[in-house]
C-alpha cells in the first residue's frame, strides 16, 4: 500500500494522479493547498499553529499532535507508519527555507529502514537507496548520488562518469550532477546512507 503525504513546503504545480494512493495525508500546514486544488485528504495532522481544527472539513479525520520535540513530518511519518502503509510520496518537503529541507531529510533518515519514502519537487524525485538499486528509465537524466553524511565503496553502471568503489562523504567527496547514459543504471554500496537524486527531465 501506497500514502501520499503533503507538507508545509513548497506545494507543486500540479499533483500527482491521486487514484495510486490508498490514502491522502497533510500537515496542517498543507491543508489549505489541497482546499485549494479541490482535494480532500484523509488525515491531516499537527499541533494546529497553522489553521484551526474548526476549520477542518468535517469528513477528514484530525489528528492532534502537540508534541513540539517532533515535527508535523515526523509525526505524519509515525502515524502513517502505524496505518500499516510500508510506501510514501513526498510533496512539499523543499522550498526557500532550507533548514527544513534539511530537517526533512534527516527525519526520512530515521523511518529509512521502516517506511519506502520519495520525495518529489517540480525538478527531481530523490530518495535514500538500498545497499543495491536498479533506477529504470533514466537515459539521459541528470543523477546525482549524496552522502548522507558517508557512504562507502560506491559503484555505479550505466553513468557517464562510473564510481568505481569509491567512498563518498560531505566536505570530501560527492558523486553530483552526474547523466544517465543508459537506460537503467545500477547503483551499490558497502555502508552509510546515500541519497539519489534524479531529474525529472532528460537532457
Amino acid at each position: 500500500m501506497k500514502a501520499l503525504l503533503l507538507i508545509n513546503g513548497q506545494p507543486p504545480n500540479q499533483l500527482p494522479d491521486l487514484g495510486q494512493y490508498k490514502k491522502i495525508y497533510c500537515t496542517d500546514g498543507a491543508y489549505a493547498y489541497l482546499l485549494s486544488k479541490k482535494v480532500r485528504p484523509d488525515y491531516v495532522v499537527g499541533d494546529f499553529d497553522s489553521v484551526e481544527v474548526d476549520d477542518i472539513s468535517p469528513f477528514v479525520e484530525v489528528i492532534e499532535r502537540p508534541d513540539q520535540d517532533f515535527t508535523d513530518f515526523y509525526k505524519c511519518l509515525e502515524i502513517i507508519e502505524e496505518h500499516g502503509f510500508e510506501k510514501v510520496d513526498v510533496y512539499g518537503s523543499t522550498g526557500e527555507e532550507h533548514d527544513h529541507f534539511l530537517g526533512n531529510l534527516s527525519t526520512a533518515l530515521e523511518f529509512k529502514d521502516r517506511l519506502e519514502i520519495r520525495f518529489y519537487d517540480e525538478y527531481s524525485v530523490f530518495f535514500y537507496a538500498d545497499n543495491e538499486l536498479i533506477i529504470e528509465d533514466v537515459l539521459h537524466h541528470t543523477i546525482s548520488l549524496m552522502p548522507f553524511p558517508k557512504a562507502t565503496q560506491v559503484f555505479s553502471k550505466g553513468l557517464y562518469w562510473p564510481l568505481n568503489f569509491l567512498d563518498l562523504e560531505i566536505g570530501k567527496r560527492l558523486g553530483t550532477r552526474n547523466v544517465a547514459s543508459e537506460e537503467n543504471v545500477e547503483i551499490s554500496f558497502e555502508e552509510g546512507n546515500l541519497l539519489i537524486f534524479i531529474s525529472l527531465h532528460s537532457k
